[in-house]
C-alpha cells in the first residue's frame, strides 16, 4: 500500500475508533503520554503523517483494537487474543446452564439455516416420556428443565424463523425401533411413541424441517450444530466447543453438506422409513 494510503487509512481507523470508544482528541493524548496537538497532527487530512510504531502500539491499546487493524494490515479491528477467544471457546453443556444458551443460539441465527448431527434422537424431536426415561437418575429439576429446553426450541422451529436440517445415523432410528444399544430396558410404547412423533412432525413440517439419514459405517460425524454462518458448536459431553471463526464454521458445514450428499435415506422418505420400522 502507497504511503498515503495507508496514512488516509490510519486517520480514518483512528477517527472511527475514537468515535466507537467516545474518547476525544484530549483524552486519547493523555491516555498515550503524548500531546494533544499530535493526535491532532495524526487526524488532520492534510498531513499524509503515520506515528512511529510505539505511538501506534499505544493508540492500539488506549482504544481497545489491534495495531494491525490500525495500519491496514488487517479488517478485524479485535487485537489478536480477543480474536482467537472469541474464535474458539468452552462454555458448560450442563442441562441447567445449557438451555438458555442454546436457546440464545437458535435465536441469534434467526433467518439462516441451521444444521444440526445429535448425540442421540434430536432433543428438539423427543418426547415427554423419552426425555423422562433419560433424566430418571437426575428427576425433579433437571427434568423440569429438559421438557421446557426441548418445548422452547420445538416453539422456536414452528415460528419458521429458520429452516432446520437433521442429519441423524440410520442405526439410531432401528435401535429406538428395536430397543437395542441405547435404548435397551425402554418400553416399545415409549419407543413407539418417540418414532411416531417424529415422523409426525417430519411430514407436518417439511420442508421448513428436514431429517437425512446416513449409514455410520461409512460415514461419521460428532455431535455439532451448525447455526448459519458465524457458529458452530461441537458437543464434547460437560462442554460445548464454540467456534466463529469463518473457516471452521465453513469447514464445519461443508462436513454436514457431505452427511447429508451421503444420506442413505432421504428427507422425503424419512417419514415412511420411521412407520416401517414400527412395524417391523
Amino acid at each position: 500500500m502507497d504511503r498515503r494510503d495507508r496514512s488516509e487509512m490510519f486517520k480514518g481507523r483512528l477517527h472511527e475508533a475514537m468515535e466507537h470508544e467516545k474518547v476525544s482528541r484530549s483524552e486519547l493524548a493523555r491516555k498515550t503520554g503524548v500531546d494533544r496537538s499530535t493526535i491532532g497532527q495524526l487526524l488532520n487530512a492534510d498531513l499524509p503523517r503515520l506515528p512511529n510504531g510505539q505511538l501506534v502500539a499505544d493508540l492500539a491499546s488506549a482504544l481497545g483494537v489491534s495495531a494491525d487493524w490500525l495500519l491496514g494490515l488487517t479488517n478485524r479491528p479485535e487485537r489478536p487474543g480477543d480474536i482467537v477467544a472469541a474464535a474458539m471457546a468452552l462454555s458448560p453443556a450442563e442441562r441447567s446452564s445449557a438451555d438458555e444458551q442454546l436457546l440464545a443460539w437458535h435465536r441469534e441465527s434467526a433467518g439462516y439455516k441451521i444444521r444440526h448431527v445429535p448425540a442421540t434422537m434430536p432433543d428438539i424431536l423427543k418426547t415427554e416420556r423419552m426425555l423422562d426415561w433419560e433424566y430418571s437418575s437426575f428427576r425433579g429439576r433437571h427434568l423440569a428443565q429438559a421438557v421446557e429446553s426441548t418445548r422452547g426450541q420445538l416453539d422456536w422451529l414452528q415460528t419458521g424463523a429458520s429452516d432446520y436440517e437433521i442429519s441423524l445415523p440410520i442405526h439410531e432410528l432401528k435401535a429406538c425401533a428395536e430397543g437395542t444399544g441405547y435404548y435397551e430396558g425402554l418400553s416399545q410404547d415409549i419407543r413407539n411413541e418417540q418414532l411416531q412423533v417424529i415422523s409426525a412432525t417430519c411430514r407436518e413440517m417439511f420442508p421448513r424441517l428436514r431429517i437425512f439419514l446416513f449409514d455410520a459405517h461409512t460415514e461419521f460425524s460428532a455431535p455439532v450444530t451448525i447455526f448459519g454462518p458465524n457458529l458452530a458448536v461441537v458437543y464434547i459431553g460437560q462442554c460445548y466447543l464454540t467456534f466463529r471463526e469463518l473457516d471452521r464454521v465453513r469447514s464445519l458445514t461443508e462436513h454436514f453438506d457431505w452427511l447429508v450428499r451421503e444420506a442413505k435415506v432421504d428427507a422425503r422418505h424419512v417419514p415412511d422409513h420411521i412407520n416401517s420400522l414400527i412395524k417391523q
